[in-house]
């Protein structure tokens, strides 16, 4: 018999953990926000110039091959006089490789993470222009229909702004014919 402080579906507490519970959607304020909290913890990561890139690409080819680093390290252990030279003791250039190895992990990882979030925001403009062509389409069948007036200044900017964001076509040049000339045979 059903009692009316009785609940259909009772819920116990050891069953409200044992549920996994969704994990909260960031928005992209928050995380722009978080991003900009790591990026300050971090000083080297100072941007740079395309020219300045690619000219520290170049002079760092050297660093990518393992061979000659390995070599490089035991060359720079093998005397004061080089490692004076360059700055750095044999664990100081091991340190920075392996420094360098680790931050290129990060560096695949932000990659792939602003790949993501790319791609998301693609399919994003692609729904939105799914939407506006579809809007677009329904609102000019039903502006040639008083009934649906108020549609027509809508539909009329939105032609506005397509034309206005094409290129304008070029004349299509018209060749003059070539002028006669008498060809004169040559003797």
């Amino acid at each position: 018999m059903y009692r009316k402080n009785q609940t259909l579906n009772p819920t116990t507490p050891a069953q409200a953990t044992d549920t996994p519970q969704p994990t909260p959607s960031l928005t992209p304020e928050a995380i722009v926000e978080q991003l900009r909290g790591i990026g300050s913890q971090i000083p080297e990561a100072t941007p740079m110039t395309p020219d300045q890139r690619t000219t520290l690409r170049s002079v760092s080819r050297t660093a990518k091959n393992g061979e000659i680093l390995q070599t490089t390290i035991s060359l720079v252990g093998t005397t004061d006089v080089i490692s004076n030279a360059v700055g750095h003791d044999a664990d100081g250039v091991r340190q920075l490789c392996d420094n360098s190895n680790r931050w290129a992990v990060v560096e695949d990882e932000l990659r792939a993470l602003l790949n993501g979030v790319s791609s998301a925001n693609l399919v994003r403009r692609q729904q939105l222009a799914a939407i506006a062509d579809t809007a677009y389409g329904v609102g000019q069948k039903l502006s040639r229909y008083p009934g649906h007036a108020e549609l027509v200044p809508h539909v009329a900017e939105i032609k506005r702004l397509k034309k206005f964001g094409r290129p304008k076509k070029a004349p299509k040049k018209t060749q003059s014919p070539a002028p006669d000339v008498p060809v004169t045979p040559k003797a």
